[in-house]
């Protein structure tokens, strides 16, 4: 499953992020590494983009990169 396929609420674990090697890059910047807890905070009107909250923060990303990063979800969906 998808970054994107997680449900607002939801709580997920990253385990991978592909892409192109800035994106992934300035993700392991933010902190977005394998093993955060990420969750959807909200998703904008029209879907795109999408704002979550890791390790205390806050940080928004298009549909489009979500899309590359691979979770599992934890807890109840």
């Amino acid at each position: 499953m998808t970054l994107l396929d997680l449900k607002i609420g939801q709580l997920g674990r990253v385990e991978e992020v592909s892409g192109e090697r800035s994106f992934r890059r300035r993700l392991l910047e933010l902190g977005l590494v394998p093993g955060t807890e990420v969750r959807v905070l909200r998703v904008a009107p029209f879907g795109d983009p999408l704002e979550l909250g890791a390790r205390g923060c806050r940080l928004s990303i298009r549909r489009k990169e979500a899309a590359e990063i691979r979770v599992t979800a934890v807890g109840p969906s």
